[in-house]
C-alpha cells in the first residue's frame, strides 16, 4: 500500500469507529448528537493541516479554507462529503478489516457467520485485482458511505496545504449533516458559503459521475378507522390495519424498486405501524422525470380516493413532503463544474460514464439553490450493510481527479 492510500485509510478507520448514525423519526437538527462530536473532531483536524476559517456552526455543519495561492484568476470551488451513516444497519462499533492485493477470489469478511464476496456477489470486484479492498468485520455497517469521502476530502486538504508547488485558487471544504436522511442540507447556508460550483465525494464504482438524480418525496398515508368487536363487527368495522395492506398491494408491481432500474421511478412503501383504530403507511416516491413524478402521486392519491369509497367507515389521508429535486437542468445551464471534472477524468485516463443516480446526493439541493453540484465516485459498494466494501485504489483516483480539478480551474 503506498503512502496516500495509507493516510486514507487510516482516516477512514479513525472516522468509522465514530458513531454517526442519523435518526429519521427525530426532529433534532442534526438528528443524532453524536454528529456534532465528531463536527469538532474533524474541525479540530482542520486546523491542525491548515485550513484557515474553520467552524462548526449552529446546525453542526463543518467548513474551512484553503485559500488561493495565485494571483491568476480562478473559480472558488467547493468539497462536499456527509458525516453520517445510514440508520438501516447498525453503525456502532465499526471496525474496519483491510484485505490487501485482492487476489481476485473470495474476501472473508466474518468466517463465523458464513459472510463472503465474491466476484459473483459484487461483480464490481472483478475490477478489482491486486487493489487494498476495505470491509467491515460482520457485524457492522462499513461507514464508507460516506466517512470514505470525508477520508479522501480531508487527505487532499492536507496534501493541498502541503504542497505550496500545487497551483488553485481558493478551495472551501464542508463536511454536512443528515444525508442519509435527506434532511441536513437544507439547513445549509450557500450564500454565506460563497463558492461558484462544488462536488460532492459520495458516489460508488469508479468512474460514476452522477449529474442528474431522482425528484424525491416522502409520503405519509393515515388512516383512522372504527374498532369493535370481532364477533359483532359485520357492516361496522374499518380496519386500518387491512386498508393499508390493500393500498400497498393495489399500487402497480411494475412502479416498486425492486421491478424498477435506470431511470424508471418507483414508489416504496417501508414502514407501517397502527392497529384497529389507527395505522400509518410511510413511504417515498421517486422518478426523474418531473412530469412522470407528479404523475405518480396524483395516481396514488387517486387510488387513495378509491379506498375511501371502498371503506366509507374509515378516514384517508395521503401527505406529500419534498425532499429534492432533479439537478441535471442546472448542470447542463452552468456547466463549469461537469467541463473541469470531465477533463480532470480523462486527464488521469479513468473511463467514466454519466449517470443519473437512482437515489439522491446533498448536490442535487445544493444545485437547486444556486450552488451546481454533480457527485463524483469515493469507490464504496453495497453501502447501508454488512456487505460493504471500498477499494482504496478507486479513492485515490478520486483523490488524483479532484487534485487535477484544483490545478485546473486556474487560469
Amino acid at each position: 500500500m503506498n503512502n496516500l492510500q495509507q493516510k486514507i485509510f487510516t482516516r477512514l478507520s479513525r472516522y468509522v469507529a465514530v458513531d454517526t448514525t442519523s435518526d429519521p423519526n427525530s426532529t433534532s437538527v442534526p438528528t443524532t448528537d453524536s454528529q456534532i462530536s465528531f463536527a469538532h473532531q474533524l474541525a479540530a483536524e482542520m486546523r491542525k493541516i491548515g485550513l484557515v476559517e474553520v467552524e462548526v456552526d449552529e446546525y453542526g455543519f463543518v467548513t474551512g479554507i484553503i485559500p488561493a495561492n495565485t494571483d491568476h484568476p480562478a473559480p472558488t470551488i467547493g468539497f462536499f462529503a456527509h458525516m453520517d451513516t445510514v440508520s438501516d444497519y447498525n453503525g456502532h462499533g465499526i471496525r474496519a478489516v483491510l484485505h490487501e492485493n485482492y487476489d481476485g477470489g473470495t474476501i472473508v469478511i466474518n468466517q463465523e457467520k458464513n459472510m463472503v464476496l465474491t466476484p459473483e456477489s459484487a461483480p464490481s470486484l472483478k475490477q478489482c485485482v491486486g487493489n487494498n479492498i476495505v470491509t467491515s468485520d460482520g457485524n457492522t455497517l462499513l461507514g464508507a458511505d460516506d466517512k470514505l469521502g470525508v477520508s479522501i476530502l480531508m487527505t487532499l486538504a492536507e496534501y493541498i496545504s502541503q504542497h505550496p508547488e500545487v497551483k488553485h485558487g481558493t478551495l472551501k471544504f464542508a463536511f454536512t449533516i443528515d444525508e442519509e436522511t435527506g434532511t441536513g442540507i437544507s439547513y445549509f447556508d450557500v450564500n454565506r458559503f460563497k463558492a461558484d460550483f462544488a462536488y460532492t465525494v459520495d458516489g460508488a464504482t469508479l468512474g460514476d459521475v452522477d449529474c442528474g438524480n431522482f425528484n424525491a418525496d416522502s409520503v405519509t398515508i393515515r388512516i383512522t378507522g372504527k374498532s369493535c368487536h370481532p364477533g359483532s363487527a359485520k357492516g361496522f368495522m374499518a380496519n386500518p390495519v387491512r386498508i393499508a395492506a390493500d393500498i400497498i398491494s393495489a399500487w402497480p408491481e411494475d412502479k416498486l424498486p425492486e421491478t424498477t432500474d435506470g431511470e424508471d421511478g418507483f414508489i416504496l412503501f417501508k414502514d407501517i405501524t397502527g392497529g384497529l383504530e389507527k395505522a400509518e403507511v410511510q413511504g417515498i416516491v421517486r422518478e426523474h422525470n418531473l412530469e412522470k413524478f407528479e404523475q405518480f402521486k396524483k395516481t396514488l392519491t387517486a387510488l387513495v380516493e378509491e379506498k375511501r369509497k371502498k371503506y366509507p367507515a374509515a378516514k384517508i389521508e395521503v401527505e406529500y413532503k419534498e425532499q429534492y429535486r432533479n439537478m441535471r437542468d442546472i448542470l447542463r445551464e452552468k456547466p463549469q463544474a461537469m467541463q473541469l471534472l470531465e477533463g480532470a477524468l480523462k486527464e488521469n485516463n479513468i473511463s467514466y460514464k454519466l449517470t443519473q443516480a437512482r437515489g439522491g446526493t446533498d448536490g442535487s439541493q445544493l444545485s437547486l439553490r444556486g450552488l451546481p453540484t454533480p457527485n463524483l465516485f469515493a469507490g464504496y459498494e453495497n453501502p447501508h450493510g454488512p456487505y460493504e466494501w471500498c477499494s482504496l485504489d478507486w479513492a485515490e483516483k478520486a483523490f488524483e481527479v479532484l487534485k487535477s480539478i484544483a490545478q485546473n480551474a486556474v487560469k
